[in-house]
């Protein structure tokens, strides 16, 4: 309870003599410095929200345009064609003088205010041109070079994060018949003639019956909405999902994969925790650079981003929901079945990284038990949903246990510290990163806290990684913040000669508080059924990673190419799925790149049906088309991890500090989750997950089955093309510096 006492800012005593206060000085000066900290992110925030609400245009083009209008009419000419006049009449009595200067100052105003929304609607048209997408590479339209001038004229100079979320175009919505065409399209080589005939009939039913009437609805929402989609994706995709979140939903991302920075466990952990906070106090400030689609000027949506930090997943029996908090001054960890509270904030400051590091240090050092049913209490999250929910409210609701819950679900992140040692290592190399990547999926299904927006998983032997959650965000929001995080840790704060983090250490610091629990019998039994349910989920894993070295998108592009799309044939003809034809020319890819621009503009397939769905179901309304389509099982789910996002490091320069990318499980028990990413022009790394439950999955079949259709399309491609210089084997690795 010592903890406990160090939080109570005063006691006080009742004694014959009267009532006796004890003050805290040291608790009531963190109060203090806790109350200044937050009205200077409520003050960051209001600036920036003021910023962001003008832009295209800058606060202080305001006072531009006064001094303009105020400098014409010293000139005696009327600029507001007699609207400064009319001002006047309305104005309180005051001198002749004084109403010229105001009226001129609210007309100043009203004229910026136009002329703001003038700007944000031509960028919003502007931001709508998609014709420069289905141009050839490489050959620019005079049209598209004069609609690039002018993005970049209306952007402004030094747009902030959210700067663009007012001027984004609102997702379009594709016709019925249009989306209905495009899905038949797209079926056709995984259908015989008879299976093909059948849904094209109920396709035409659909679309001159029912179909007419859901579109009428979703009308009305892409109205009224910026996004007909994303509410209900959240929703219905994510949120209402009964099953565990472990496997099925959530993913990873892993560490360098030839470098380890530090051997030490508790230095790494400092750095790395210290660079996210960096990383959230820029995203505090939108101090990040609003993400582009790559090599163009055109904005993504930073919305997601919103929830990175302070983020949690509460189950619910038909729903669960996602918990966002403005601020939280602490991270949990969990180390061998305990669970604490680590500040990273003291006397008003961010702790440096040597003093992160020496937290940890104290709390791997920490011999203490963990308390009854504490160990495996994580393994809830790890579980089905439902049995969760009804646990949280019977046992989490009140008491001792509710003030730990909150602790962990309000933290900023939640950090484990795990005993065992990972990475690629060993005799063998590639089985040890298949053990890296299960670990980082599900490690033992009860030590990390899959409802948090983010775990991060530091292991013995130096390594790292993390495990996030779907539902608040896709892959690249959090590919971006775990690039920073990486780079930031080794090329900017770095370590000293004994691998220990820079700095100096302020001995004041009080000890990581662990959390305390009471846990019932009832409840114990509860979290063994989880960690069963958990653990069958986490063993029927199948999982292989490799990196692919033949060749990279230098070869790729030399064929003219689109590397996504040349991978994506590969995994056609390797995949599970019954493609019964597959061409053999680069026709195949040209109309792959054809369908993924189409959904990059808004006129995708699955989302569009998938809203039709749900507003049927709304009506109470049954579609055999729909059903159908919905309930098509997705044997091969692929992904590209996005990589160097930030350019905080030169990859060219330094090929070793690559990093793997990362994985998810597989969506149906019969198919493949396959992640790939393609680093630099000589490289290509791929996580596939299935289930050893499915005799006719296997994740290292798979992966040979790739590489022979890589190889394979690249002959078909380029005939003529004989290589002369000597073949790299699959698995080898960069040179790496001695001094690293």
């Amino acid at each position: 309870m010592a903890e406990a006492h160090q939080a109570v800012a005063f006691q006080f005593t009742v004694t014959p003599e009267g009532i006796d206060l004890q003050l805290s000085h040291q608790a009531l000066t963190e109060i203090y410095l806790s109350g200044v900290r937050s009205w200077k992110k409520r003050i960051v925030r209001l600036k920036n929200s003021v910023i962001t609400g003008v832009y295209p245009a800058s606060p202080s083009s305001w006072l531009f345009v006064v001094i303009a209008i105020l400098a014409t009419m010293y000139t005696r000419s009327d600029p507001s064609m007699g609207l400064i006049a009319k001002i006047q009449e309305h104005l309180p009595s005051m001198s002749t003088q004084c109403q010229a200067v105001v009226s001129a100052v609210l007309f100043s105003t009203m004229l910026w205010l136009l002329l703001i929304f003038t700007m944000r609607l031509c960028l919003k048209q502007l931001l709508s041109y998609h014709r420069w997408m289905f141009e050839q590479h490489g050959k620019m339209s005079n049209t598209t070079k004069v609609w690039v001038a002018l993005v970049r004229i209306f952007s402004g100079r030094k747009p902030l994060l959210y700067s663009y979320q007012g001027s984004l175009p609102n997702l379009p919505l594709p016709t019925t018949k249009d989306t209905v065409k495009r899905y038949l399209e797209s079926v056709r080589p995984l259908m015989d003639d008879t299976q093909f005939e059948r849904m094209t009939k109920l396709a035409t039913e659909f679309e001159t019956t029912l179909g007419n009437r859901l579109q009428w609805y979703l009308k009305l929402k892409a109205l009224w909405a910026a996004n007909y989609v994303s509410d209900w994706w959240e929703e219905y995709v994510y949120l209402r999902g009964r099953s565990p979140i472990m496997v099925n939903s959530n993913y990873y991302g892993m560490d360098f994969l030839y470098v380890t920075p530090t051997p030490i466990q508790a230095a790494r952990a400092g750095n790395t925790i210290h660079a996210m906070l960096l990383y959230r106090r820029k995203l505090n400030k939108e101090e990040i650079k609003p993400s582009r689609i790559p090599g163009t000027v055109i904005p993504l949506c930073a919305a997601q981003c919103e929830r990175m930090f302070n983020t949690t997943r509460t189950p619910g029996e038909e729903t669960d929901t996602v918990q966002h908090w403005q601020d939280s001054d602490y991270v949990a960890v969990y180390h061998r079945g305990r669970y604490f509270r680590l500040r990273v904030y003291h006397s008003g400051r961010l702790l440096s990284p040597r003093e992160i590091e020496f937290q940890i240090q104290r709390i791997l050092d920490d011999t203490s038990p963990p308390s009854k049913g504490e160990e495996k209490l994580g393994a809830l999250t790890a579980g089905d949903r439902i049995p969760w929910a009804k646990a949280r409210v019977k046992y989490f609701s009140s008491g001792v246990n509710k003030r730990s819950l909150d602790c962990i679900e309000k933290a900023a992140f939640f950090v484990t510290l795990d005993d065992d040692e990972q990475g690629m290592m060993g005799d063998d190399p590639a089985a040890s990163l298949d053990r890296y990547a299960k670990s980082l999926l599900h490690g033992k299904c009860y030590d990390r806290w899959f409802d948090k927006s983010f775990s991060v998983v530091f292991y013995k032997n130096g390594k790292n990684g993390m495990n996030a959650e779907h539902s608040w965000a896709d892959a690249p929001v959090v590919a971006h913040l775990w690039e920073y995080a990486l780079a930031t840790d080794s090329f900017q704060l770095g370590y000293n000669a004994e691998g220990h983090c820079k700095g100096e250490v302020d001995s004041s610091l009080p000890k990581p508080q662990k959390l305390n629990w009471e846990i019932p019998p009832e409840c114990e039994e509860l979290i063994s059924q989880s960690l069963a349910v958990a653990q069958n989920l986490a063993d029927d894993v199948d999982f292989h990673v490799f990196s692919f070295r033949d060749f990279g998108k230098g070869k790729v592009k030399k064929c003219r190419v689109s590397p996504d799309a040349f991978i994506q044939i590969a995994l056609q003809r390797s995949g599970p799925a019954p493609v019964r034809a597959v061409p053999s020319s680069n026709i195949h890819t040209t109309h792959h790149q054809q369908l993924y621009r189409m959904a990059m503009t808004g006129a995708g397939i699955d989302r569009h049906l998938f809203c039709l769905y749900v507003v049927s179901k709304y009506l109470g309304e049954e579609s055999p088309f729909l059903k159908e389509v919905l309930s098509e099982p997705w044997r091969l789910s692929t992904s590209q991890t996005p990589v160097q996002q930030v350019e905080l490091f030169d990859l060219v320069n330094h090929p070793e500090y690559i990093s793997c990318g990362g994985g998810f499980g597989p969506v149906a028990d019969d198919g493949y989750g396959v992640s790939y990413c393609i680093v630099g022009d000589n490289m290509i790394n791929f996580h596939i997950s299935c289930k050893h439950s499915c005799p006719q999955t296997d994740a290292h079949k798979f992966g040979a089955q790739i590489r022979k259709a890589l190889r394979d399309i690249l002959q078909l491609l380029s005939p003529n093309q004989q290589e002369k210089e000597p073949k790299k084997t699959g698995e080898s690795r960069p040179e790496v510096k001695k001094d690293q």
